[in-house]
């Protein structure tokens, strides 16, 4: 059993990490439209094509990963390694030099978010994995995320409820030396969780043999994980949703609602609701299993989204109740989402014989990261294309934002759903691949599990 003490050491390197994934989310594109003023397209171009740079060093630092053997295991010491250059790469992203002129501004943006994402690739991958070596149980890898994943909130409830007043009091009329400051205060305290993270953890579950097959031998072994092509895909359909949403609630509460003021209030409510989500991932997954339990949660973030759509403009309070609900429902099925991925590296382990934790998970926050590109990317382009300008509001664009914030997550959430009903890892499959693992029994099938009873 994992101690609750090593659960909170191990979600405290999630609270790092959302300081800098909720800022990126829910700020960054309005930094860039509204501070320094670069095209809303150009930024969501941006946010596309940097993506191409994962293809390369996710699977990269996941086989890295894999391959590392020190004294303090396989994932936790880039934990150790990383925390200073990730926090340095927070702050440059939200820096803006002076003096540059547009086509400058462009160029280092995007020198400074690939920055931001390289430094997330090269610890987020580790530490992700490091969540499936704690333990080999099933339901102790939904009670680890989950612990993960509340901290993770607590960090986005941090940026929600106190970035913008932060940016106020740090600036001091200086909006982007207010922004600068307030990263490089959350840079300087998630680097000090991170540490905490690596010293209160251990790794349990025996690595794989140093002498793992190449890189394209591992992702053509992988691409035999039907499960986790699945997983992947899904992966992908839930970050654009939540990246679209999450982008767009600052213009929502800013030019749909008309209340600029309401915005910290906002999307408070939403992180309040996503703590309790998390916290309550645990017991309703153990009375309804996790993969049933997922599509549910899917489906009722869709019907949220969409009643979303028809409250009045002059009903804040009801958007601001609603925000809160879709958090709670939307971010329960998170710790779900990510206890799959070691459930999946079980599975591929049985099929092909190769336990390859860092590459899968690597492959899966691959998938992650492009949702979130394809989310802000369709966020700028969506902006640009009701004809957006900042701090010009008409009926227009205020009808854009508005379908763009409540549908089109609504119809991601519905296409997860749908997906969800060709995955077969419930607890019962998952329990006889592990009893097989564990007797030296490898699958002599390909094919994909025969259970399709969604525990």
């Amino acid at each position: 059993m994992v101690s609750a003490r090593e659960k909170i050491a191990y979600g405290l390197g999630d609270t790092a990490s959302n300081f800098i994934f909720q800022s990126v989310m829910l700020f960054l594109t309005f930094y860039y439209t509204d501070v320094v003023g670069i095209p809303a397209a150009a930024v969501g171009t941006m946010f596309l094509v940097i993506r191409v740079l994962d293809a390369i060093t996710d699977p990269l630092m996941g086989s890295l990963a894999d391959a590392t053997r020190t004294r303090w295991g396989a994932y936790r010491p880039y934990l150790m390694w990383l925390a200073l250059p990730f926090a340095l790469a927070s702050v440059l992203a939200f820096t803006s030099p002076v003096g540059l002129n547009d086509s400058g501004k462009l160029v280092y943006a995007y020198a400074t978010y690939a920055f931001l994402m390289l430094t997330y690739t090269a610890i987020n991958i580790p530490y992700s994995a490091l969540g499936g070596v704690m333990s080999a149980q099933a339901s102790e890898r939904v009670s680890i995320q989950a612990y993960r994943f509340v901290f993770a909130m607590v960090g986005g409830l941090i940026v929600t409820a106190f970035m913008l007043p932060l940016v106020d009091l740090l600036g001091q009329g200086d909006t982007a030396r207010g922004y600068q400051l307030t990263m490089l205060l959350m840079g300087t305290v998630g680097m000090l969780l991170f540490l905490l993270c690596f010293a209160g953890t251990r790794e349990r579950v025996k690595p794989a043999e140093p002498n793992m097959p190449a890189l394209t031998k591992q992702i053509g072994l992988l691409w035999q994980n039907d499960q986790c092509r699945i997983l992947c895909i899904v992966a992908m359909l839930v970050l654009t949703g939540v990246a679209l949403r999450n982008t767009m609630a600052i213009y929502y509460v800013k030019y749909a609602l008309g209340l600029p003021e309401l915005v910290t209030p906002f999307i408070t409510a939403g992180m309040l609701g996503s703590i309790v989500g998390c916290a309550l991932a645990i017991k309703c997954s153990q009375k309804v299993g996790k993969v049933r339990l997922y599509i549910w949660l899917q489906i009722a973030s869709a019907l949220i989204c969409l009643s979303n759509f028809f409250i009045p403009l002059d009903a804040p309070d009801a958007a601001i109740t609603l925000q809160f609900i879709w958090g709670l429902v939307f971010q329960m099925s998170t710790p779900l989402l990510w206890a799959k991925i070691a459930d999946v590296v079980d599975y591929g382990e049985f099929k092909t014989g190769v336990r390859m934790t860092g590459v899968t998970y690597s492959t899966v926050v691959f998938f992650i990261k492009v949702g979130l590109a394809t989310g802000g990317a369709l966020a700028g382009w969506l902006l640009a294309l009701y004809n957006y300008q900042p701090g010009i509001a008409n009926s227009q664009v205020a009808q854009g934002i508005i379908i763009s914030f409540c549908l089109g997550p609504a119809l991601a959430s519905l296409a997860v759903a749908y997906l969800m009903r060709g995955y077969a890892l419930d607890n019962q499959r998952l329990d006889e691949i592990q009893q097989k693992l564990a007797s030296g029994v490898q699958s002599p099938y390909p094919e994909r599990p025969v259970s399709h009873s969604h525990d």
